[in-house]
């Protein structure tokens, strides 16, 4: 079994390419391009896809680090986290379906990702 600054620095990996790419897709559809147009779409989604898992993986690790046993009930800050992963990686459809909220997407994700850090640290529900 890893350490939990193990799981932690995985986690954080994860972030960091889940954000890169949704950022990366946002603005290339704020300026004007496609899905179609955009060469590094391959990249872009893989990148997307191996960041959910790591956070996936990361998180998971963390939890059996600070001791949750399979089956409990997960606490209210975890759930909200839960949520605000759920929500980010379904973002990254949303740019090009429907460029005119590519900039509130864009916006949007440091708002995600600082009420995501601010569930795991203060852990207030």
């Amino acid at each position: 079994m890893f350490s939990h600054a193990f799981y932690n620095v995985v986690h954080i990996v994860g972030i960091v390419l889940v954000m890169s790419a949704l950022g990366a897709t946002a603005i290339h559809a704020l300026n004007g391009g496609t899905r179609q147009t955009n060469r590094a779409r391959g990249l872009v989604a893989a990148l997307h896809g191996t960041g959910v898992v790591l956070i996936l993986i990361g998180g998971f690790g963390m939890l059996a680090r600070l001791g949750f046993r399979h089956g409990a009930m997960f606490p209210g800050w975890l759930l909200v986290k839960l949520a605000v992963w759920v929500t980010i990686a379904a973002l990254l459809f949303v740019p090009y379906r429907r460029p005119e909220l590519a900039k509130p997407v864009y916006l949007l994700l440091p708002v995600l990702g600082g009420l995501a850090a601010y569930m795991a640290i203060y852990k207030p529900l």
